[in-house]
């Protein structure tokens, strides 16, 4: 395992535990569009490219846009 693999396994790792330690919604969505991010880039170093491409549109576009747009719909978060 190369230096790069292993500091972005330690920030995918950080990032995670960021998620779920944020108590605001917004912030929550805006941490796991992060978090979606550095696991697309560790895909890509990892040699999976198709599987980067996928969590980038996905984790990173995909999912967080539905979440704040049911957020702003219902009428904000708690």
């Amino acid at each position: 395992m190369s230096l790069v693999e292993a500091l972005l396994f330690l920030l995918v790792a950080v990032v995670g535990t960021a998620v779920v330690f944020q108590y605001r919604v917004l912030k929550q969505v805006f941490v796991y569009s992060l978090f979606g991010g550095t696991l697309g880039l560790l895909f890509f170093v990892l040699q999976a490219p198709d599987v980067a491409l996928s969590e980038i549109a996905i984790g990173t576009l995909a999912v967080p846009l539905m979440v704040f747009i049911g957020i702003m719909k219902t009428g904000g978060s708690p």
